[in-house]
């Protein structure tokens, strides 16, 4: 088939790498404009433009595709282009309905969750943070609605008790690839069997915001443990500020003020429960992230000593 492929970060690069190789022809790629990035504000290609390159792949960088000349334009690219297949994932616009009907065979998204729970921008974050046990990848026949269109293939994957939103992204990131794969083997067998989406179970993820971060060492000890894997959570400790950025439920309970460090060696703490978290990786301010048994090496904490809420 003749593909068009939309999309702009990291996790949707091996979905590309994987068409690159799956005996398709790759037409066009569409991604976002380059941005400025880092300190010095320096205008910088997505991973998908600079994976994109590496195969010699023509790349398009539409500000929108709903309107301005922009978008005029990059419908009559896409006429020329004249696709079998869009393969959208991660693309970060919205496809106008001229677009979506333009391929013989539609477009096709991959959304990191088991539509039709979490359709929206922040899936793995928000399946981390709601406790969920499972999560996985859908691809799905793209309509108008909001990641509303009929399934065409799932693959669920646990999320484990010490999961991350980074370690689940690029996990779902691999998982996207795979999807494609097999439902690709089905559209051009004739086998796909396209599923509506029910009304029941239906969640949206919500943007992750910056505040969301702040700590409250006086919630419950799953609900701390869920911000720091979902989000990074940020407190102080013995006043400085630090990011907690992997954690793990622990089995201690602690008859102690929220925030207490009961294990100097572990740094576990204890939130308004009683129950206790176990950092696993930890950052200092100017610091780079690493395990808590190397922060440690450079940070002292005692027993009692507190996290408290940062400003």
């Amino acid at each position: 088939m003749n593909i068009v492929f939309m999309g702009t970060p990291e996790f949707s690069v091996p979905t590309l790498e994987m068409l690159t190789e799956s005996g398709h022809t790759v037409s066009g790629v569409f991604t976002q404009p380059d941005r400025p990035r880092g300190r010095g504000k320096k205008l910088m290609p997505s991973p998908v433009k600079a994976a994109a390159l590496a195969h010699g792949l023509t790349v398009y960088q539409p500000l929108s595709l709903r309107k301005g000349d922009d978008a005029a334009a990059s419908l009559e690219m896409l006429r020329a282009l004249a696709p079998d297949l869009i393969v959208v994932i991660a693309y970060g616009q919205i496809l106008p309905k001229e677009i979506l009907d333009l391929p013989q065979y539609g477009c096709i998204n991959l959304h990191a969750s088991l539509l039709p729970r979490w359709r929206g921008a922040a899936p793995i974050q928000r399946a981390i943070l709601a406790g969920d046990r499972e999560t996985g990848v859908t691809a799905m026949q793209m309509a108008e609605g909001l990641d509303t269109g009929d399934m065409l293939l799932t693959r669920v994957t646990p999320i484990a008790p010490d999961e991350t939103a980074d370690s689940l992204h690029d996990r779902l990131a691999a998982l996207s690839a795979q999807v494609l794969r097999e439902t690709l083997i089905l559209l051009e067998n004739g086998a796909l069997e396209p599923q509506p989406q029910g009304e029941e179970g239906v969640t949206y993820a919500e943007k992750i915001t910056k505040d969301m971060s702040a700590l409250d060492f006086s919630r419950p000890a799953a609900e701390v443990d869920r911000i720091i894997r979902a989000v990074t959570g940020f407190a102080l400790l013995n006043g400085r500020r630090v990011k907690l950025r992997a954690s793990v439920l622990s089995e201690q309970c602690a008859d102690a003020p929220a925030g207490t460090v009961i294990d100097a060696k572990t740094l576990s703490f204890v939130c308004g429960d009683g129950r206790t978290v176990r950092p696993l990786v930890m950052q200092a301010e100017g610091k780079g992230a690493m395990p808590t048994a190397d922060f440690l090496r450079g940070f002292a904490v005692s027993e009692g000593d507190r996290f408290t809420a940062a400003e």
